[in-house]
């Protein structure tokens, strides 16, 4: 057998058998080596240490210390380990498949009866024994007709269907973990015992149809966690009950702040305090937009199908938007309209109207557009995923030389705003040319590498995506980080030359010649409503003096102080505070646990004491302490602090 030759990540080469497996190759480089490998890259491919090289190539050796490929293992082991334990448990069970997915793995079972939580535990039970087995983990590759008989034999219709769905061309492999069988294209670990025991954990059951084909049968979907040691998964754990605590979902109908009906799904009731939350926004918005020189404008909902087939909406987006027909007065058929699901090809219209000249340019236009978008029902989440939402959008017409200038503004202008709401840090993703698109490549070239230029001149820690621009250009996202470390995608910035092409914009030029602007898109929180959901999950509901829909609260402790009580709100209204009364015969202890709840910043009570002095005890939220101050000191005190930090 002829020799193949492998390189080593530090360069070195050696020459070994065709048909080595990387366990050989392990062992021979050392014995230490050979105990600690779990899988190998081979030409940039996870490869199992069981599988053949059989020709020059690539290799590096995984150990558990190599995190990503060590997770993939652990969590593909565990998908099997865990279809091996229900089968075990329940041998009529069919199995299906089994994923890893982000943070874990899940499993879709065949049964009739719904998985319990107790079953869950009797699960995890059975899967630690496996795993303390040390069973080996062994493959082979067989003939498609070997497989689909063994699985026929076996009564596994779902594994003959995967089998008879796989390329002719590609190799059937076959996985044992003990005397358990499965098919997997793998790689796995060497045996079940170098799976973490106390590391995993069974999270959940759903429903899943197989296939994700509802006209198939229903299947049972069992999803797990698993990481690489016990305090990794206590993290985790710990990690999604913070999660849970600050769901926006909950946390805005304890604070009263928006609820969702079957009447309108996607679309927000506004209640009055989450309706404060989003003019405090907005108003903010509007100053530092003003202040960044941008011209508010304000462009119709619904739109003639002529216009969005003239932007290319209609034949790349259609599918997403809502379409209304009427009968127009004295028309031969009936017009066909859209609600906007986007601003940008109304702002070209108000762009068209007179002539402009280079001298007008940068030209920057904004709208908090009220803007419609079809999305499937299971896909909506309360305010992060909505079909009714107002952008915060802007577009920039300009020439192509300030396309840096503008793009390093806009990144200045979002980091303040970050800033201001709380996030100090986001990462910034470059998105190239997807597959359906407008235009030529010439004009995709162009913008993509106007669009690098630009970001480059600002910072140099990007990343890039490609294939995931908008149909009509490539794009920047910014990505923030929230208090628990979740990355939220809010901004973009969208550099377009295909659309001002499509719409017929244009600018006279020094030169006295029409020329074509180019289009910059962007946007800063992305959505209201989003953006919303995201500060409530950031605060965990405790809004920042300036945003908080009630700011304080004044009880009273005793009746007779109920006069002092609305002369105390009446002085903090006229300060410019949202403040109100609580004057209900209940005790101060109830007031303070009620409205501590509802997520009240300040709680101001009032007693005898208080009434004799002028004072008030003042407890803010979060904390136990409290203490006693004069009433005009407070008043002012708040009133600073009450302050958006735009005008602080």
């Amino acid at each position: 057998m002829a020799d193949i030759s492998l390189t080593f990540p530090d360069g070195a080469s050696r020459d070994f058998p065709q048909g080595v497996t990387p366990a050989e190759v392990a062992a021979a480089i050392s014995t230490s080596l050979g105990k600690k490998a779990i899988s190998a890259l081979v030409n940039g491919q996870h490869w199992d240490l069981q599988w053949p090289i059989e020709a020059s190539s690539s290799i590096a050796i995984n150990t558990m210390k190599d995190e990503a490929p060590a997770l993939e293992l652990i969590r593909h082991d565990l998908a099997h380990i865990m279809a091996r334990a229900v089968q075990e448990i329940w041998p009529e069970i069919k199995v299906t498949i089994g994923p890893v997915i982000k943070d874990g793995w899940y499993y879709d079972f065949d049964r009739e009866e719904p998985f319990t939580p107790e079953d869950l535990g009797l699960i995890e039970t059975k899967m630690k024994e496996i795993i303390n087995r040390r069973d080996p983990v062994t493959t082979e590759v067989w003939e498609r007709e070997r497989a689909i008989k063994y699985y026929e034999a076996n009564n596994e219709p779902y594994k003959v269907e995967l089998i008879e769905s796989i390329p002719g061309n590609e190799p059937i492999r076959m996985y044992w973990h003990g005397h358990w069988q499965d098919l997997c294209r793998g790689p796995h670990l060497q045996h079940t015992g170098q799976v973490p025991a106390d590391a995993f954990k069974l999270m959940k059951v759903a429903g899943a149809y197989w296939r994700g084909d509802s006209n198939r049968p229903q299947l049972q979907r069992i999803y797990g966690a698993a990481f690489q040691n016990r305090q990794q998964l206590k993290d985790y754990l710990h990690f999604l009950e913070e999660a849970e605590k600050r769901d926006h979902r909950r946390l805005g109908k304890e604070m009263e702040l928006f609820h969702f009906q079957e009447e309108a799904p996607g679309m927000v009731f506004w209640h009055p305090n989450g309706w404060t939350i989003y003019r405090e926004m907005e108003d903010y918005m509007r100053r530092k937009l003003d202040k960044a020189g941008y011209r508010e404008v304000k462009t119709p909902q619904v739109v003639d199908r002529k216009l969005w087939e003239a932007s290319g909406h209609w034949d790349k987006y259609r599918e997403n938007m809502f379409i209304t027909e009427i009968d127009e007065e004295h028309a031969n058929e009936k017009r066909m309209n859209a609600l906007k699901p986007m601003n940008c090809p109304c702002h070209v219209q108000i762009f068209n109207q007179g002539i402009k000249s280079y001298r007008d340019l940068p030209y920057r236009m904004a709208e908090f557009g009220s803007c419609h978008r079809y999305e499937a029902h299971g896909a909506l989440h309360g305010l992060m995923r909505v079909r009714g939402f107002t952008q915060d959008d802007a577009h920039i017409f300009c020439t192509e030389d300030q396309i840096e200038e503008e793009t390093s503004k806009f990144i200045d202008l979002l980091s303040d705003i970050y800033r201001d709401t709380g996030f100090t840090k986001f990462d910034i993703k470059l998105s190239t040319r997807p597959e359906m698109r407008v235009g030529s490549d010439e004009v995709w070239d162009k913008a993509e590498a106007a669009l690098e230029k630009a970001i480059l001149s600002v910072r140099n820690d990007f990343e890039l995506d490609p294939g995931e621009g908008a149909f009509y250009g490539p794009k920047l996202d910014f990505k923030l980080t929230d208090a628990i470390g979740r990355e939220w995608q809010c901004g973009t910035f969208q550099a377009d030359f295909n659309l001002p092409e499509r719409l017929d914009a244009n600018y006279v030029g020094q030169d006295g010649e029409k020329h074509r602007p180019v289009m910059l898109h962007r946007a800063i929180l992305g959505s209201f409503e989003r953006f919303i959901g995201i500060l409530i999950e950031n605060y965990a509901g405790r809004m920042p003096m300036w945003l908080a829909p009630r700011q304080v609260v004044v009880a009273s402790i005793v009746s007779d102080a109920d006069e002092f009580v609305m002369e105390a709100v009446k002085i903090l209204q006229e300060a410019g505070l949202r403040a109100e009364a609580d004057i209900r015969n209940e005790k101060i202890n109830y007031k303070v646990r009620e409205h501590s709840v509802g997520k009240v910043p300040v709680i101001l009570a009032i007693g005898q004491r208080e009434v004799e002095n002028r004072t008030v005890t003042v407890r803010r939220l979060g904390e136990k302490k409290t203490e006693t101050v004069a009433l005009d000191e407070i008043v002012a005190s708040l009133a600073k602090e009450a302050l958006p930090p735009d005008l602080a």
